[in-house]
């Protein structure tokens, strides 16, 4: 009875051990190897039969046959199971969705548009509006404003009024061959997908962020902007700034622009600007149009603003940076001023000598509009500077000497 319940014992662990191990393996074939077990199984209860009849050798004989058979066949199956991970090796869209996405975040734009090119999944990640609004954020957002957003849909409608005016010109004739065409097309567009997008971009919609990127990128893009201290930091510009049509150099990394006609004077041009000297508009107005103040009840000695100037009814504004002075007959005393509850104001420009006629000039707070003459230019509006950092950079444009 003892070896009975010792050959039991074994038949139920290898049973079992089995069953368990099936469940770690692929389905491939995994019902032959089943029905080996339940071989073994139907076996052994033919061995208990034996076993009563005393032919207990030839059972032991059986099941040793049997334990060598499926020693080998697991073994020969956990090779097949490791070479089929070892082959099965994860890409990079087997990633999760969101793991991609910090991924893609984090790649700067020409590795952006080499991954566009992988395959058609990432190429419609690549180049969606998401990844290159950030982009966009990143490198233009201190040069690229309202007004320069304004300019590109204009580029944009009238890129598509010209497609369009092509289109109805054509129709006819591509109606007519489009049979012929059609398998040439296709061709054409298998070869660029092959492209770099970021050198051929006319795959791309025309409205896209990524596009507008590029057009800004290679210089094809004209946008409006402001430079500080125009013409090379002519010296009747210090301290200035002017609106300006700007197109980017990315081979030496500084931009070149365009200031418009005015009067009898030219468009003049100016290259190899640096960074440091452009800036978006801050405020959203026509260098033609006086700009209506809204800080001119809220000013007080020490306050950094700018102003526009312009020599003549003919020229546009420019934006010049002064502080608000204390009136004469205030000591400036922190105590006792009443500078601010003055309707004049007082705005100094000390980057000029004393007793220049460009030092210093009073504005009506209450009533203030364009105020000036031939001689002496015209004053405009107002704004007040709030940004530490646009201090910086308005003090860091200072001329060396003083000016007369």
């Amino acid at each position: 009875m003892l070896l009975y319940f010792i050959i039991t014992c074994i038949s139920c662990f290898l049973y079992i051990n089995s069953i368990f191990y099936l469940k770690s393996l692929s389905c491939e074939n995994d019902m032959k190897f089943l029905h080996q077990v339940l071989s073994l199984k139907t076996s052994l209860k033919t061995f208990s039969k034996l076993f009563k009849n005393h032919l207990w050798i030839g059972l032991l004989c059986e099941i040793y046959t049997r334990m060598s058979f499926m020693r080998k066949n697991l073994s020969s199956r956990v090779e097949n199971v490791e070479e089929n991970h070892e082959e099965e090796e994860l890409s990079l869209m087997d990633l999760p969705e969101l793991t991609l996405e910090c991924i893609l975040e984090k790649l700067p734009p020409s590795s952006l548009c080499q991954m566009a090119n992988v395959c058609h999944s990432l190429r419609e990640r690549c180049v969606s509006d998401y990844f290159w609004e950030r982009q966009m954020k990143k490198k233009w957002n201190g040069v690229i404003g309202q007004a320069a957003y304004r300019e590109w849909k204009w580029y944009v409608a009238s890129k598509r009024d010209v497609k369009d005016l092509k289109h109805g010109k054509q129709k006819g004739l591509l109606m007519r061959y489009f049979s012929l065409l059609w398998p040439l097309q296709w061709m054409k567009v298998k070869v660029d997908d092959a492209n770099d997008i970021c050198k051929d971009s006319s795959s791309l919609p025309v409205d896209s962020v990524m596009n507008w990127y590029l057009a800004i990128e290679n210089g094809s893009f004209w946008f409006p902007a402001q430079v500080y201290n125009r013409e090379n930091g002519h010296i009747g510009f210090m301290l200035s700034c002017y609106d300006a049509d700007l197109s980017y150099d990315s081979r030496t990394d500084t931009f070149q622009a365009r200031y418009p006609a005015h009067g009898r004077r030219g468009e003049a041009r100016e290259c190899g600007i640096p960074w440091k000297r452009i800036r978006a508009p801050p405020v959203d107005n026509s260098p033609h149009d006086l700009y209506i103040s809204d800080c001119l009840s809220d000013l007080h000695p020490g306050d950094h603003i700018e102003i526009q100037w312009r020599r003549n009814k003919e020229f546009p504004y420019g934006w010049w940076y002064g502080i608000v002075g204390h009136l004469e007959s205030c000591n400036g005393n922190e105590n006792s001023c009443r500078c601010h509850i003055s309707d004049t104001v007082v705005l100094e420009f000390n980057h000029y000598t004393p007793g220049s006629r460009w030092r210093q000039t009073n504005i009506n707070r209450k009533d203030h509009r364009e105020e000036g003459n031939e001689a002496d230019g015209f004053y405009g509006g107002i704004r007040k500077i709030e940004s530490e950092n646009e201090i910086s950079i308005w003090k860091s444009m200072w001329p060396s000497e003083i000016l007369d």
